[in-house]
């Protein structure tokens, strides 16, 4: 059979729920800009999990820049966020796969579908991530 040949995973939830899409290279004026918690409570090196309406997030702090990503693995709808963080990869504590926090972006088997990255910003000491409007 051609499917196990060429197996290729992709799930009907992850692509219904969470649109694979690099959302920080859209206009900002699509986004709405969600308040999530002071800059201070997320200490370079960690990662903080939040819920935005239905999307879970983790959002990291690498060597002071933040980065947000939905927290699924477009593989097996996995967990992602408590995978290892090796430089602005992170890798899922489940199969491996490896994803770029900056652009969401697959980068290793078995995942072959993006993940969300959405914009972050920091205003008046609180960090802030983009939701895109409609």
């Amino acid at each position: 059979m051609r499917e196990t040949c060429v197996p290729v995973y992709l799930s009907t939830f992850s692509l219904y729920t969470f649109p694979m899409f690099n959302y920080k290279t859209q206009p900002i004026e699509n986004f709405e800009f969600v308040e999530i918690a002071p800059a201070s409570e997320l200490p370079n090196g960690e990662r903080l999990f939040v819920e935005v309406g239905d999307k879970p997030i983790v959002i990291f702090n690498i060597a002071g820049q933040f980065f947000a990503i939905g927290d699924v693995c477009s593989h097996d709808d996995g967990p992602l966020g408590d995978g290892d963080v090796e430089g602005h990869h992170v890798v899922c504590p489940r199969h491996g796969a490896e994803f770029d926090v900056r652009t969401g972006k697959a980068m290793s088997m078995p995942a072959v579908v993006d993940i969300p990255a959405y914009p972050v910003q920091v205003k008046d000491g609180n960090i802030f991530v983009g939701i895109p409007k409609g």
